[in-house]
């Protein structure tokens, strides 16, 4: 049934289908480069950190609209999968880049032999009071 319903997809959705796919595709394509090619671990989880989200998305709001037009009906279930990706992946790159941001910190302090809340990442300024002025 459906090769018979894929041979006979009418234009206006199979050009959209097409164009989410291969934006998708050659978004995910360039956050892959980004791994690749940036030296420092910050700058690599900065492009698969932004990319991922609107390369998946596009991906899946292309399967949403070719099934629906497959099946007849709407499909929604990538449309809750498209909500979840949205939702955690920008979360979980911020938990990891939070996560090495806190091993190189234990890492300094453990080279300078320093105790807890010496190094801190913003020290708090110290007040003056009025007579020491």
């Amino acid at each position: 049934m459906h090769e018979q319903a894929w041979e006979q997809l009418p234009l206006w959705i199979s050009l959209p289908v097409s164009l989410l796919l291969v934006l998708g595709g050659s978004i995910a394509l360039i956050g892959c480069l980004g791994l690749l090619r940036l030296p420092h671990f910050y700058q690599r989880i900065h492009g698969p950190a932004i990319t991922i989200t609107l390369g998946a998305g596009c991906i899946l709001i292309a399967s949403m609209l070719l099934f629906s037009a497959l099946e007849t009906r709407p499909v929604v279930h990538e449309l809750l999968i498209t909500l979840f990706v949205l939702l955690t992946a920008p979360m979980v790159s911020m938990l990891v880049m939070r996560a090495a941001v806190y091993r190189d910190l234990r890492k300094r302090r453990a080279r300078q032999g320093t105790e807890d809340g010496e190094d801190e990442v913003y020290p708090v300024p110290q007040t003056q009071s009025r007579g020491d002025r």
